[in-house]
């Protein structure tokens, strides 16, 4: 007679490891010491403080990491071979589904953007084209990771929104700004995939 067993994935590890909830996007965060100089990181609250996160978010965001890689053929292979691989470039990704309607989050959307003063208001305008200070240095995700009193962060470099701003109005509804940041790589670390993964020790 067959043994009657639950086969599962499931240990006494798996509520440790259990990544909740939306969390929460910042701009320009730093989660070690920038550029090797004594300014300490952020933590959570001191970015809050220094007005670097981008608000609240409404159906929450995205992070995707995904290389291209170029397989090499060699006459007589019957099939895919170990070591046959190259990797030919990365692409990043960070969405945010941003339900704050700030002039930040409107310039970060529009990618390259002019501010000027307009009697009381801030006046957004476009420009035809993009500068390097057009690139935010990080976009970073900040979220719980159930078995650490530490933040997983996850971040992406030299970001760029590529999808625009498009705003829909509705009656008993909220404008939503949906982001895409693209990661671009620096000239001067062409080796290293522009992104990072903070992962915090349990039990920390």
């Amino acid at each position: 007679m067959a043994q009657c067993k639950v086969v599962s994935g499931l240990t006494t590890d798996t509520t440790q490891r259990l990544v909740l909830d939306a969390g929460a996007f910042f701009k320009n965060f730093y989660v070690e010491t920038p550029d090797g100089g004594t300014t300490p990181p952020d933590t959570f609250e001191s970015a809050v403080a220094a007005g670097k996160l981008l608000g609240a978010t409404k159906g929450g965001g995205s992070f995707s990491a995904v290389p291209t890689l170029r397989t090499i053929e060699v006459d007589g292979a019957r099939g895919a071979i170990k070591g046959m691989n190259i990797p030919e470039s990365w692409e990043v990704k960070m969405g945010a589904k941003l339900l704050e309607v700030t002039v930040d989050t409107l310039s970060a959307a529009l990618a390259s953007t002019e501010q000027s003063v307009s009697g009381t208001a801030t006046k957004i305008t476009g420009k035809v084209c993009i500068s390097d200070d057009d690139y935010i240095d990080n976009i970073t995700w900040a979220g719980n990771l159930s078995g650490s009193e530490d933040l997983v962060y996850i971040q992406i470099y030299n970001a760029l929104n590529t999808k625009g701003l498009e705003l829909t109005f509705e009656d008993k509804g909220e404008a939503v700004i949906e982001t895409e940041f693209i990661a671009h790589y620096s000239m001067d670390s062409l080796d290293t995939p522009p992104f990072a993964i903070y992962y915090p020790a349990i039990g920390g």
